[in-house]
């Protein structure tokens, strides 16, 4: 308006002249802002896009050295050689004397079963697992496992055929199915040039003559290529009811003695089992020695004897005899009861205890 005065049309100038001023001022920012925001955003999705990279690289590393490991870990501890598996390693439980740490890794390992299921009947697998270095350190020289001793249990070299059996009359009903099946892979070729082993056989270190073994049942992992081949003895297997199929103290075999052989004595890893020995052939002089008791082998009949105790074994018949047979499998102690038998199962699984050291 004209007659406006001059003052407050000098006011409004500069109003809007401040309106425009900070109109262009935060056009100009936001112009700004959202270019730096778009800069962001592709800084951050290439810096996203490196992170992704390095924890990808990270991850194939962590698998690379993993695989390599347990391939280094397995190779030279739990190798296959003619069928036979085997432990090579210096921590194996199997190899080693028992220790403090064993006696930990056992505890724990009975901790951990107690939790999962219960303490009740673990009276003396508990008692056993605590003193364990007591009980093996102060067994008499007759009677020493290597690895586990469980207290109160009855102790003798040789057992009676009738506290198992159920499982000892099974065995010799298949006495004639098991011999006809040694034949079929005793008298196989042998497995390699410059061998004289025929397929699945191991040769075990004797001072004179040869001890050949051929496992279907190794230390509680059954070894897949012999089962294979002797299908009647693993069916047997499975239908025995005190078979220990499912801890490191099972094993099942055909033992083979050449004439001349001879065993040295050594202990067994424990004493919650009994060792069945089924003659499938047995000549004149072999005779096995179990606690400075001696007894022999007869075809067609079983022979039980707890290994804990000191023993050995010898074939001094002539070349004309051919080998002593039998056919091993490692069956409960009559008098470990079943909930220790669970409890024992889950403890020496095999491989637990190894892990338990971090291999």
């Amino acid at each position: 308006p004209q007659n406006m005065p001059l003052q407050s049309k000098t006011t409004d100038c500069t109003l809007v002249a401040h309106s425009r001023c900070s109109m262009e001022w935060s056009l100009e920012s936001v112009r700004e802002m959202v270019a730096g925001g778009m800069q962001s955003i592709r800084e951050c999705e290439i810096c996203a896009f490196a992170i992704a990279m390095c924890v990808l690289l990270l991850f194939m590393w962590y698998c690379y050295r993993v695989g390599r490991e347990g391939k280094g870990k397995h190779g030279s501890m739990l190798e296959e050689q003619n069928g036979f598996a085997f432990c090579q390693s210096s921590e194996c439980f199997r190899c080693t004397s028992a220790g403090e740490s064993l006696n930990q890794r056992l505890y724990h390992s009975l901790q951990d079963y107690a939790k999962r299921y219960t303490w009740s009947g673990m009276g003396r697998v508990h008692k056993g697992v605590r003193d364990q270095g007591r009980y093996l350190n102060s067994r008499p020289t007759i009677q020493r496992p290597e690895v586990f001793f469980l207290p109160d249990l009855p102790s003798a070299p040789f057992f009676s055929r009738e506290v198992q059996r159920h499982d000892v009359e099974l065995l010799e009903q298949s006495f004639p199915a098991l011999l006809a099946e040694f034949e079929s892979i005793y008298h196989q070729p042998p497995a390699r040039s410059g061998s004289s082993l025929p397929p699945g056989w191991k040769a075990n270190s004797t001072p004179r003559g040869q001890w050949w073994t051929y496992y279907l049942v190794n230390q509680g992992t059954p070894l897949v290529l012999n089962v294979r081949r002797c299908p009647r003895a693993w069916r047997v297997l499975g239908q025995l009811r005190t078979f220990i199929a499912n801890n490191v103290f099972g094993n099942a075999c055909f033992s083979v003695l050449t004439p001349g052989a001879l065993i040295t004595e050594h202990y067994g890893p424990t004493n919650v089992r009994l060792r069945c020995h089924l003659g499938l052939r047995v000549p004149p002089s072999c005779e096995l020695v179990v606690g400075g008791e001696p007894q022999c082998w007869s075809e067609g009949s079983c022979l039980l004897f707890d290994d804990s105790f000191l023993h050995r074994a010898f074939h001094e018949g002539g070349a004309e005899d051919g080998p002593r047979v039998v056919f091993m499998v490692d069956l409960w102690h009559p008098n470990v009861a079943a909930a220790e038998r669970q409890a024992l199962d889950y403890i020496f699984t095999p491989g637990r205890l190894e892990d338990k050291e971090g291999k």
